[in-house]
Parts: structure tokens; sequence; C-alpha cells
């Protein structure tokens, strides 16, 4: 459970991180503004699970350090350059990752479980999302192409870093296999996420 938290807490602590610099990039003030908020609420979510983790006896920063360089790795790789990047990347990936999340809070008990996912609450990213993608690919119809591709790049690279925190992290991945039930499980687990992916996706107006 330390783990879990742990990989979940940094998760959002970095989601900050990149939101409020993705900011940056918004084309109007209001549109910064709302990623601006979307940062906040991150950084409040990784308070309440950081207060979960104290509660539990564990050290937060012990807690999440193991999980630093792969998140990290993932957003080098993953940088966005434009704004509809930057929106997509929000959306998509760390849709993604919360829908990893929200599967593997059905194996927590102890009101943790759904701690995690009260944490994972879209609050507004998709309708910001859709209607930003909108606006750009309205202005730029070229842009819709590539968007794809970059929505292909973002799970692809959200998928192999997460293989390899599995792979390091022993206790993660006994939870998966023994909430799932058996590797059968997992592989069910994988199409789920894929194809809420997809959803994203089409929602954006964007094949993947």
């Amino acid at each position: 459970m330390i783990d879990l938290l742990g990989a979940l807490a940094y998760g959002e602590l970095s989601a900050f991180d990149h939101l409020a610099d993705d900011a940056g990039l918004a084309p109007t003030l209001t549109a910064r503004a709302q990623m601006s908020a979307m940062a906040a609420t991150e950084f409040g979510h990784y308070q309440r699970l950081a207060d979960r983790l104290i509660a539990l006896g564990a050290d937060p920063d012990a807690a999440i350090s193991p999980f630093v360089a792969a998140l990290e790795s993932y957003h080098s790789i993953t940088q966005p350059s434009t704004w509809p990047e930057s929106v997509v990347k929000a959306y998509v990936g760390d849709g993604l990752a919360a829908d990893f999340y929200r599967e593997v809070s059905e194996f927590v008990a102890d009101g943790t479980g759904e701690l995690i996912r009260d944490v994972l609450t879209d609050a507004g990213r998709a309708e910001f999302a859709v209607r930003e993608v909108a606006a750009a690919v309205a202005e730029q119809p070229a842009i819709a192409g590539r968007l794809a591709l970059w929505g292909r790049r973002l799970v692809g690279e959200a998928i192999s870093q997460t293989q390899h925190v599995l792979a390091d992290r022993d206790s993660l991945m006994l939870l998966l296999v023994e909430g799932t039930g058996d590797l059968s499980g997992v592989a069910a687990l994988i199409t789920r996420l894929t194809d809420r992916h997809e959803e994203r996706m089409v929602a954006l107006g964007l094949n993947s």
C-alpha cells in the first residue's frame, strides 16, 4: 500500500509541476488560468496522499523517491512543444495514469482505495481538453494527424514506464496480480486501459 500511495503521490506532484509549466504555452489568459487551476488541484491531491502516508507511519519523501526516475523519464520524453500537445498530454497521458490507479485502488482496503479514487476525479479536464483541441484543429486542420500520433506516443511511453516500475517494485506487481486474479486478469486490465484511451482520443476528435 505504501508503494502504491508513493507512486500516485509523486504522480500528482509531478503533474502539478508540469501543468504549471505548460500553462505558459496557453494562447489565452483564460486557458492559462484554467490549466494553472488544474495544477493547483493536483498539488492538493499530493498533499492529501502525503498526509495519508504520514498517517500510516511512512515518510512521504522515502515513499515517493523510488518512482521519481520513471516519472521524470516519462515527462522528459513527452515534453510538449505546443499548446495543443500540452492539452492532449494533460487529458490523454494523465488520464491513462488515472485509469490505472483507479483500477488498482479496487484492490486496496482501509479507506485508502476510496481516497485514491477521490483524488483521481476529472474535475472538468475532459471538457477543457475537448474545447481547446477543437479550437486548435479548427484553426490549423493539419495538426490533427500530428496530435493523433502524439496521443499514441503518450500511451506507449506511459505503458513502458509503468512496466519498468512494476518490474522494480515487487509489492506493486503482487498487488496487481493478486487483485486481478492472474496474468490473464492483468491482460484484461490493460485492454480496459487501452479502450479508455481510445475513447478519449475519439472525444478529442482524433484518430488514435
